[in-house]
């Protein structure tokens, strides 16, 4: 069955790896389609233009690059066989984070080319995302003490939780005083 699922991730990574070689030659060719027919006037495209395109290609061109290192499957050359089916390029975190780069890079090199410069004001995304995520798990609750929330007491178990039959005998047990059991409650 792991051989099978290599096999699957294997594929899933071979398509993906081509979808990215695609998505870094066809925005810009789109780009460029359509203001040649709804935006001729931007054409050349002025510098402004050509240094923002500029400045995301580089982190665009980085980010598939690593994506295209890290989930190519590697075979053997002489039999063909799977040897390595690279990372899962579909899970969460970090490789997602990566891929919603790539396509913003890619729609605002499209969205520039149909409806003009100021679309690159939707990759301000990217940053605002950012500091989301930095403030809500990282300075929220060093600053500001919003950490996980307390532990309940568990002498008192809240209405509607399930309980074991172990948990509702030391809870008959703390009721009616057992000693055992206040020691243990004493050592927490």
């Amino acid at each position: 069955m792991a051989n099978a699922s290599g096999k699957r991730i294997a594929n899933q990574n071979e398509s993906t790896v081509k979808s990215l070689k695609l998505g870094m030659i066809f925005p810009t060719i789109i780009s460029l389609v359509l203001r040649l027919l709804f935006r001729r006037s931007s054409l050349p495209p002025s510098k402004t233009s050509v240094a923002i395109y500029i400045v995301t290609f580089f982190p665009a061109f980085f980010l598939s690059n690593y994506l295209i290192k890290i989930g190519n499957p590697r075979r053997d050359p002489t039999t063909g066989t799977l040897i390595s089916y690279g990372e899962d390029l579909s899970q969460p975190g970090v490789t997602e984070w990566c891929f919603d780069i790539l396509y913003i890079t890619w729609a605002c090199q499209i969205g520039s080319g149909a409806f003009g410069e100021w679309f690159w004001w939707l990759y301000m995304i990217i940053p605002l995302y950012a500091v989301f995520k930095l403030w809500t798990s990282v300075i929220s609750p060093m600053v500001l003490g919003r950490g996980s929330p307390a532990p309940a007491d568990d002498s008192t178990p809240e209405k509607g939780a399930a309980t074991s039959k172990r948990q509702e005998k030391l809870r008959k047990r703390q009721e009616k005083g057992d000693p055992r059991v206040r020691a243990q409650s004493g050592k927490k």
